[in-house]
């Protein structure tokens, strides 16, 4: 979501033009509020970017290509197209340009509300940082729409969708992630979907978006997404962790282990799959067997044990939309063998971002400092699973082949 080499702009530029078609009307804005725009983005980048050589890139050479296209526009949405590829010349992760058109303009100013971003967010959205949704990820695989992700507890969730749904209209229009819902909060409006490849399973659902506030929702979705799974005699846990930008996410984690349903498993998976980073390397030390178990015994011989630690068998799933802080993860998951890694390699996104604030309200999400990880470049490189297990998303009707493969790889372990 965060990074956009040039060898993928044309799959992007196909769901451009598919979100494209939904905007009937727009109020167009005058070229020099695109340029204002266009400007603070090229300064921003030009001097805080983290390579002060632009990754090789002629910049100057970039600001006289794209400043008099921008200026041609007439929405903030066509000019964030070309913003953004300007921005995917730099080849670095944590690098976009957003909009609030963009599901991540919400998501990013949630994870930042808490930093120097606090006040200025404040007076811009006031009653909280919320949009119109149903909980849904979504990603475009030549040119169509399909669900990558469901969050536990939402109305998608509710509704029936399922992982792999191709999303063809709202009310009868092309589906958008936000234009699609704005003003229909409590309203019920029709999602047409396509469950599989014949055309006899499309259907229409009735689906009421609600107000979401991205960190909560996130937070509530890992928790609802906490189950045991019965194998045989014996419980794996698993748990969603959708977001890992900020400590109530691992606070939330701990907590399941040490007094919730995730204490009573005989093995754990850990998802790391999709969503947004942030995580603290030191969140690998709920893994460390070699802190000592504390129990406390009363006059009446009554004992009680408080362990925060994981010391049973654990697996990790991780896929190409795990990235950023997940990534280290994943590395130290894998380097010190504390469980298998299944899935597919991922992001490769691991510089430090800031955001800034741009006119209009519009943000840029810029790569302010390298990364290394126990002295190792992750960035454009990823971490590659123990197991590979290919995901074949359209049409995936809610199969999940790597959670099964975790499945299968910890009965296994735990036997």
């Amino acid at each position: 979501m965060n990074r956009f080499p040039l060898k993928q702009l044309g799959n992007l530029h196909a769901c451009f033009l598919l979100f494209a078609l939904c905007l009937l009307s727009f109020q167009p804005a005058s070229a020099q509020s695109m340029l204002d725009v266009f400007d603070a983005v090229w300064q921003r980048a030009n001097d805080h970017f983290y390579d002060k050589n632009m990754n090789g890139v002629d910049w100057q050479a970039m600001k006289a290509r794209y400043r008099p296209e921008v200026a041609a526009e007439q929405s903030i949405e066509d000019a964030a197209a070309l913003i953004n590829e300007m921005l995917a010349r730099l080849q670095t992760s944590h690098t976009h340009f957003y909009n609030e058109w963009d599901v991540e303009y919400y998501a990013l100013l949630d994870i930042f509300s808490r930093g120097s971003l606090a006040d200025s967010i404040r007076t811009r959205f006031p009653d909280g940082i919320h949009y119109a949704g149903i909980g849904i990820f979504t990603r475009c695989i030549d040119g169509r729409i399909f669900i990558s992700g469901v969050l536990a507890g939402s109305p998608a969730d509710s509704a029936g969708l399922q992982v792999g749904d191709a999303v063809l209209a709202v009310d009868s229009q092309p589906f958008h992630p936000i234009r699609s819902f704005r003003g229909k909060m409590g309203k019920s409006v029709s999602l047409r979907v396509q469950k599989n490849a014949e055309q006899e399973s499309v259907v229409d659902i009735a689906i009421r978006p609600i107000a979401i506030q991205p960190g909560e929702m996130l937070l509530a979705a890992m928790k609802n997404s906490m189950r045991l799974i019965e194998q045989g005699d014996h419980k794996i846990g698993y748990v969603h962790i959708w977001s890992y930008a900020g400590q109530q996410y691992q606070d939330a984690l701990v907590d399941a282990v040490a007094f919730g349903q995730l204490r009573e498993a005989d093995a754990l998976i850990l998802d790391l799959r999709d969503g947004w980073g942030g995580a603290n390397p030191n969140y690998l030390n709920l893994f460390n067997t070699k802190v000592p178990q504390l129990s406390m015994i009363n006059r009446d011989g009554e004992r009680s044990t408080f362990d925060f630690q994981w010391r049973k068998p654990v697996a990790l799933l991780i896929n190409q939309g795990t990235r950023s802080g997940k990534e280290t993860l994943a590395f130290g998951f894998k380097k010190y063998g504390i469980g298998k890694v299944i899935g597919s390699r991922t992001a490769g996104a691991v510089t430090a971002g800031r955001l800034f604030w741009l006119p209009g309200g519009n943000l840029l999400y810029l790569a302010v400092q390298d990364a290394l990880v126990d002295g190792e470049r992750l960035e454009g490189v990823g971490v590659a699973p123990d197991i590979e297990v290919p995901f074949s998303l359209p049409f995936a009707q809610g199969r999940d082949p790597q959670l099964e493969r975790a499945v299968f790889e910890l009965a296994n372990e735990i036997q």
